[in-house]
């Protein structure tokens, strides 16, 4: 959910989103990428895609990455 500062959190990792009105759900598609030790995170509203950032598979902590 989108907080006042337009921002989502996710295992103590706030990412920013843009284009999304506030407290609405965001769905995300986390795609990791072993080689480069970056996860690609994309944000998606009303079925339409609003933003994108790479974040450090350690920093989301998801066990299975």
């Amino acid at each position: 959910m989108v907080n006042a500062y337009r921002k989502i959190s996710i295992s103590n990792t706030e990412l920013s989103v843009s284009g999304v009105p506030l407290r609405e759900r965001v769905f995300l598609r986390i795609v990791p990428d072993k080689k480069s030790g970056l996860a690609e995170v994309r944000f998606w509203y009303n079925d339409k895609l609003v933003g994108i950032q790479k974040v450090k598979n350690e920093d989301l902590n998801i066990p299975n990455f």
